[in-house]
């Protein structure tokens, strides 16, 4: 049997149009846009584009939905100039490319999110893909309308069938969600569990899952991560869940020890932007779990990853190879060569 190399990434493809503005207002209140900025982005988007920065030998393939117009074009043109295998990408004739309107200024962002063709991508849209990788990538939950509807036949969101397919097809699966309402989660996320290999979310996404208390305003409640790690393994995850936060990251795989790293550093001043910092995380967390590292240097370079990212306004144009993601985390005192 050949060995399996490479990362498919499935779900949401979106134009992101960020505006940068002066100031944060309040509600109906003024604030000037100082400049506006057209990005890929979407969870397989960021991810995978991240992915082929930090190593651009590294088989990637994508998969979803996309409209018939001038924005899924630039999509499709902006894959295949970073090596990605589009074969999996359907064009919808009925459907726009999604769109998202991010505001962004003083550290905080907000979205105005159109669905568009991801609405349409769905379940039988991954019976077809036959690629010889090792990951399977799933984002987002919450904000993928046909994964997220329940199916008749089982009384389960149809991302639980859909995702045991995939498993089925020798793909380790990886999924992300959006912060959406914790009922939400409930119904469509916590049945969705129990299919995931390797479980990557932040704080509030965790939070959401677990019932539990983890960010109480600006204070991370720290104390609480290591069992909110073991209730995602209660709850069905199979072997690594890594929550992380502007603080830091937490996690542990299901035979291994709990652990919490600290995020690298970086000064408010330098910080261009937000946009895709989670995403750029899992990218670097996934790429060194795809190598074989060990989960905490894993996290480091996913700790890594999101401090470039945030020295960008854009969701991927701050990614950079792994050698200098190795050689900053060298500098930062850390050693992540597995």
């Amino acid at each position: 049997m050949s060995v399996r190399n490479g990362i498919i990434g499935a779900g949401n493809w979106v134009l992101d149009k960020i505006k940068l503005i002066d100031r944060w207002p309040g509600e109906g209140n003024l604030c000037t846009i100082t400049g506006e900025i057209h990005s890929p982005g979407g969870g397989p988007c960021n991810v995978l584009f991240d992915l082929a920065a930090i190593d651009p030998s590294l088989p990637l393939w994508a998969a979803g939905r996309l409209g018939n117009d001038a924005e899924g074009a630039t999509l499709l043109a902006e894959m295949k100039k970073r090596g990605i295998d589009t074969a999996g990408i359907t064009t919808s004739d009925t459907a726009s490319t999604s769109f998202t309107d991010v505001m962004s200024g003083e550290g905080k962002r907000t979205f105005f999110h159109c669905r568009g063709a991801n609405a349409e991508f769905n379940p039988a849209d991954l019976e077809r893909l036959d690629f010889p990788a090792k990951f399977f990538y799933l984002g987002y939950l919450l904000l993928l309308d046909s994964f997220d509807r329940v199916d008749p036949a089982t009384g389960k969101p149809a991302a639980v069938k859909a995702l045991a397919s995939m498993r089925a097809k020798g793909y380790k699966t990886i999924v992300d969600f959006v912060s959406d309402a914790p009922e939400r989660f409930r119904t469509v996320v916590l049945p969705a569990l129990p299919e995931i290999d390797i479980l990557i979310v932040n704080e509030i996404e965790a939070q959401a899952c677990c019932g539990c208390l983890l960010r109480d305003g600006s204070r991370l409640n720290a104390a609480g991560l290591p069992a909110a790690v073991d209730r995602l393994f209660d709850l069905g995850v199979g072997e690594t869940v890594v929550i992380h936060f502007p603080e830091g990251a937490a996690g542990r795989n299901r035979d291994g020890k709990y652990f919490c790293s600290p995020s690298c550093h970086i000064d408010a001043a330098d910080i261009a932007g937000t946009t895709g910092a989670g995403d750029a995380f899992a990218a670097g967390t996934i790429y060194a779990l795809h190598q074989g590292w060990e989960l905490r240097d894993a996290v480091r370079l996913g700790s890594a990853s999101s401090y470039f990212n945030l020295l960008s306004p854009t969701a991927t144009a701050g990614a950079v190879p792994l050698e200098k993601m190795t050689a900053f985390l060298k500098e930062c005192g850390f050693n992540p060569v597995p």
